[in-house]
C-alpha cells in the first residue's frame, strides 16, 4: 500500500511502533492539533485490543518533585497536585 493511501492513524501507529512520542510530537510530525493527536492515540489503543499489540503509556511526571500518579496518565495536567509546579512532562506513547 502506498504511503498516500494510508490514514493518519495508520501512519501514527507505525511511527509509535518505531519510537515513543508525546501527543505534541505526533501533532507536529503529522500536522494536526495536539488534541486531535491524542484522540488518534486513544483510537489506536482501542484498535489494538483486537490484535496482539498494545499501547504503552509513560505517564506524565513532575520535573520538580517526581510525582507520577496522575488520575489520567494519557493527559498532561497543567500542574502537579503535590507541589503545584507547572513543570510537568507530557505522557509518551508507544505501540508494541
Amino acid at each position: 500500500m502506498r504511503e498516500a493511501d494510508r490514514t493518519t492513524r495508520e501512519r501514527m501507529a507505525d511511527r509509535l511502533r518505531e519510537k515513543s512520542l508525546s501527543a505534541a510530537a505526533l501533532a507536529r510530525e503529522f500536522d494536526v492539533q495536539a488534541s486531535d493527536a491524542l484522540d488518534h492515540v486513544r483510537h489506536i489503543a482501542r484498535s489494538l485490543e483486537e490484535t496482539d499489540g498494545q499501547l504503552l503509556v509513560a505517564p506524565p511526571e513532575c520535573r520538580d518533585c517526581g510525582f507520577d500518579r496522575f488520575d489520567d496518565p494519557a493527559n498532561r495536567p497543567s500542574r502537579c497536585p503535590e507541589c503545584k509546579s507547572e513543570s510537568v512532562s507530557e505522557p509518551h506513547f508507544r505501540v508494541e
